[in-house]
């Protein structure tokens, strides 16, 4: 094709920016999904399910006899003593008196009623408090460079109280494609798809987070602006060629 005829170069032109236009995706996105990709439905999520307890997660457990009197008369407000383990591959605790027990897939009250079941056998009244240390989530705002691990430590956050925590959702992100990917402990991985840009998804906002839970708001696909940045330098390169050509001719 000869780049001086008049209708070759505005074609050659044309043709070179469709092509890269048409790739110009947002390289940053992760996780993607088809248009048809089948999500799991958010009524698989129960509303009101509560924290369980899961491997690796590092408890706090105070134990207090006669109903937990002594932290009254000691005048404190917080649980600081006590002993801390952490949830064994197997779903168990190792602890002082009591050995092995078995937690994993309990609520943290089903955890504190069961340890003073088994504590009875020990103690007068014992009271027992429980507390998760270490218990994690990864949220990705659709911010590129800001994603973050948060530590939560309330036993019952939901998804909308995790996206606070994290600064909220990014101006360059969609409401209204939040992905939480969740892993079961039969190895199983399902992704909930629910849209906040509608007051409607206050309602699947407010299920409780489990450990480990993944929580990503897709960025944007900004064409335009991937556009440009990918062809500022074949703009420099096809300028040189237009000035090299025009000194030819």
């Amino acid at each position: 094709m000869n780049i001086n005829s008049s209708r070759g170069l505005p074609f050659l032109l044309v043709l070179t920016f469709a092509i890269m236009f048409a790739s110009c995706n947002n390289r940053a996105i992760m996780f993607k999904t088809g248009l048809n990709y089948d999500y799991n439905e958010l009524s698989e999520l129960p509303e009101s399910q509560q924290y369980k307890i899961g491997n690796n997660d590092e408890l706090q457990i105070v134990v207090v006899t006669n109903n937990g009197a002594a932290l009254l008369e000691a005048g404190s407000g917080q649980l600081n003593a006590g002993t801390n383990a952490i949830v064994e591959f197997d779903g168990s605790l190792k602890l002082p008196v009591l050995g092995s027990v078995y937690v994993k897939g309990l609520t943290i009250r089903e955890a504190e009623l069961l340890l003073e079941e088994r504590y009875r056998e020990f103690f007068i009244d014992p009271f027992v408090k429980v507390g998760i240390s270490n218990k994690r989530i990864i949220l990705f705002p659709g911010n590129n460079g800001t994603a973050r691990v948060l530590t939560l430590k309330n036993n019952n956050t939901t998804l909308l109280e995790a996206i606070a925590l994290g600064g909220g959702i990014s101006n360059n992100a969609k409401a209204r494609k939040v992905k939480l990917i969740r892993k079961y402990d039969n190895g199983e991985i399902k992704v909930f798809k629910i849209n906040l840009a509608k007051i409607d998804g206050i309602y699947p906002a407010q299920l409780i987070l489990q450990g480990n839970d993944i929580i990503y708001v897709e960025p944007r696909n900004d064409y335009l602006l991937n556009f440009a940045q990918r062809t500022s330098g074949l703009f420099f390169v096809f300028n040189l060629l237009l000035i090299a050509n025009s000194f030819i001719n």
